[in-house]
């Protein structure tokens, strides 16, 4: 893109239709402007659908009538309420909506359209009649025709039939009611008697259970001889064999706390028996008749020895020999210390030993009875298990017979119930008096107006979608994706180009809407780039007769009125036109020079170096304006434009002139324009609103694009105004501008005269 218009970015945008349209999908007013151009069509086709819907309405009233007569079936909530309870249980909306939506489709299922049909009132129907007594044709109607329909916030289903007889429409759907709520009613109540048999069976089984339950209890008691296994309520109770095991639990203890005492105490005495005295040893020593007696006669002959000490003095033979006798007592006091404390030591480890013998024997005698006492509580505990598994099992047999009476009561109360079948009829249906929606006339007047409106809407867009002619500056944008220089209005849009040349309107017609469009064009051009970069110009198209010749002629007249000079060549060797255009003026000193009449040179003659660049150039006959025609047809048109001699053609020519304009051959037919396109500054693509698709215009950018050509934009030739379009409101105005213009200079041209 950046090879395709290297400038154009620095363009300045012109008016609508001129600059660079950005559209890239169909606008609002696009799309008016499409109704605009329709019209008529889409008028035509309105009232078409309005005359079909009269039409439709009226042969509908008159050979297919259609009444529809409607009744409703009150449905329940699908939960059971319980008979024992006034209150009925709460159920969420979308649970009942959901039971009465199957309730609906139970209606239409197939067996119940079947049964509908085998019933003595639907076959003497004439509706029955018409379907030819075919079963499988009348489910078809039905399936149509009768309906089922769940209402979300009410509690009923309503039921319709529709058919040609407003009478036979009621009886069927009455019909089907009746038929359904007794199948309903006849399901629901053989649902409850299965349930109640089994349930009564179930009670039986329960009942043999709960025999076999008691004769278990019995059978326990016989079996460990222990009547008093049941554990009595609301109290704390223990058996006595509980008890004496406890009691003896708790002698038990007594005795081995006692046992223990004793071997601690003989532990202690056997220390005692080699250690010091103790203090009980020491009591019984002072209380020995022997130590008292020894003891006195050791105070009364110390007594003695005190007064023979004071008599006769320490050496005294009595004073020694009493001193002989007290350490005698002493000594004898001293062994039976002994003696009494050894007697002692071993007077209580002998009674100690001998208590826990006592204790031991006890202790043994007690374990026994103890162990008895355990295996009894065994016995007592496996007996109370065995009896507990069977109160359990008793106990759960009672607590289920009950239930299973109570649920008996409450299927043979719901049996008898009237709410049992969840349904309930309201009444009979009423005989419609009018036909149905579908054959009202407010539905088929506006309905087929609306129809053939949008039919004709439709076809109004389709006619455009399936143009794919590139007519207007949204195609150009939406499509090409290149700057759009300008429009060229078609000739019949002009009143003023009608009776001249297209390729002179500038010239001859100077005040004409074509003529401002190429001014509009040169302008657009030259704010496409500078001066340099539009020094060679290529205009080309991709067919033949797209007007790429009109576009250079009347471009090269507007540089030429701006003061420009240019050179207009002729590079289409296979259809030259600009010979006809602007035709020779011969000289006799061109004809003395060659020697030869009517002989012409041109591009071909330059280019096979028949001629020099300047003998081909000829005047165009507008001052300004100078032609090199295209010679005769050469053999290599394709070579000889793509040479280095047109490249140094166009290289001398650029210092003589401001611009060189050369209309060039159609792209998509000769390779001409491509050999052209590398050796120009850039090109300019002429596409024909009536006669170029987006297809040809988009092949012939890529065509260009293959070569590297700079296309600096495109020329939208012989568009025509459309009704909503911009170029109808733009050539109006413009008429009227060149109106008041045309009095001004009228009325100056008169005062100059004057």
């Amino acid at each position: 893109m950046a090879e395709e218009r290297p400038i154009a970015s620095k363009r300045i945008p012109g008016p609508p239709g001129q600059g660079f349209p950005v559209a890239a999908s169909m606008t609002s007013k696009e799309a008016m402007g499409i109704l605009r151009r329709h019209i008529f069509l889409i008028f035509f086709l309105t009232m078409l659908g309005v005359v079909a819907g009269c039409a439709g309405w009226y042969l509908l009233q008159k050979y297919f009538p259609r009444y529809t007569s409607t009744t409703y079936i009150k449905v329940l909530p699908p939960v059971e309420k319980d008979p024992m309870d006034i209150v009925a249980p709460q159920t969420q909306k979308d649970i009942i909506y959901g039971y009465r939506q199957s309730i609906a489709n139970l209606i239409k299922q197939q067996s119940s359209l079947e049964a509908l049909l085998n019933s003595d009132v639907v076959k003497e129907t004439q509706w029955f009649e018409r379907r030819g007594r075919s079963t499988r044709k009348a489910v078809k109607y039905l399936n149509r025709y009768l309906s089922a329909y769940a209402h979300r916030d009410a509690e009923f289903v309503e039921v319709s039939m529709t058919c040609r007889d407003a009478r036979e429409a009621k009886e069927i759907v009455d019909e089907m009611v009746r038929l359904f709520i007794a199948k309903q009613g006849s399901v629901k109540r053989g649902e409850v008697s299965a349930e109640l048999v089994i349930l009564e069976e179930r009670q039986a089984r329960v009942k043999a259970e709960l025999d076999a339950a008691d004769k278990g209890l019995d059978d326990v008691r016989v079996r460990w001889d222990i009547t008093d296994l049941a554990m009595p309520a609301g109290r704390n109770f223990q058996h006595t064999i509980t008890l004496k095991l406890n009691e003896l639990e708790l002698e038990k203890n007594t005795l081995e706390l006692g046992i223990r005492q004793l071997s601690a105490d003989i532990a202690n005495l056997k220390d005692l028996a080699t250690g010091p005295i103790t203090e009980q040893v020491q009591y019984a020593i002072e209380r020995d008749a022997v130590m008292v007696t020894l003891a006195q006669q050791l105070a009364f002959q110390e007594a003695q020895l005190s007064a023979k000490l004071t008599k006769f003095g320490e050496n005294h033979r009595d004073v020694l020999q009493m001193r002989e006798q007290i350490e005698e007592i002493k000594k004898r006091r001293e062994l039976r210390k002994v003696e009494i404390g050894e007697l002692t030591r071993r007077a209580n480890l002998a009674n100690a030993r001998d208590g826990l013998h006592v204790l031991q024997e006890r202790f043994e005698l007690l374990e026994k009875k103890r162990q008895e006492a355990v295996a009894q509580k065994k016995d007592l505990d496996s007996a109370r298990v065995q009896y507990d598994q069977r109160l359990k099992i008793r106990d759960e047999r009672i607590v289920m017979l009950d239930l299973i009476k109570e649920q008996v009561e409450k299927l043979k109360m719901l049996h008898d119930s009237p709410d049992t079948p969840k349904v309930q009829g309201i009444g009979e249906a009423p005989i419609p008096l009018e036909m149905s929606f579908s054959r009202q006339w407010y539905l088929w007047f506006p309905g087929g107006t609306m129809l053939g409106l949008m039919f004709g809407v439709g076809l109004a867009f389709l006619i455009e979608m399936v143009n794919d002619l590139v007519r207007t500056p949204s195609d150009v944008a939406r499509y090409l994706h290149i700057p759009l220089l300008g429009v060229i209005p078609d000739a019949s849009e002009d009143s003023q180009v009608r009776r001249i040349e297209l390729c002179h309107a500038v010239r001859l017609a100077p005040y004409s809407v074509t003529s401002e469009s190429y001014r509009r064009c040169r302008t657009n051009l030259k704010l496409s780039g500078t001066a340099e970069s539009l020094k060679s110009l290529l205009v080309s198209s991709g067919m033949a007769g797209d007007g790429n010749t009109s576009v250079a002629v009347n471009l090269a007249a507007t540089f030429v009125a701006a003061d420009k000079k240019v050179l207009l060549i002729d590079a289409n060797f296979r259809q030259p036109k600009l010979e006809r255009l602007f035709p020779k003026i011969q000289t006799d000193i061109l004809e003395d020079k060659l020697g030869v009449e009517g002989f012409d040179f041109g591009l071909s003659s330059v280019l096979m170096k028949q001629c020099g660049f300047q003998e081909a150039i000829r005047p165009g006959g507008i001052e300004g304006l100078d032609i090199i025609d295209c010679g005769p047809l050469p053999a290599n048109p394709a070579e000889l434009l793509g040479s280095p001699r047109m490249e140094e053609l166009l290289g001398r020519q650029r210092n003589n002139y401001d611009h060189i304009i050369i209309d060039g051959p159609p792209v998509l037919l000769v390779s001409d324009a491509k050999a052209l396109a590398r050796l120009v500054d850039t090109t300019v693509l002429v596409i024909n609103a009536a006669a170029t698709s987006r297809g040809a215009a988009q092949r012939t950018i890529r065509e260009f694009k293959e070569v590297n050509a700079k296309i600096i934009g495109c020329v939208l030739f012989a568009a025509r105004s459309m009704k909503g379009g911009y170029f109808n409101e733009q050539f109006k105005s413009y008429r009227k501008y060149e109106k008041k213009a045309k009095k001004a200079r009228k009325a100056a041209l008169a005062a100059g005269l004057t």
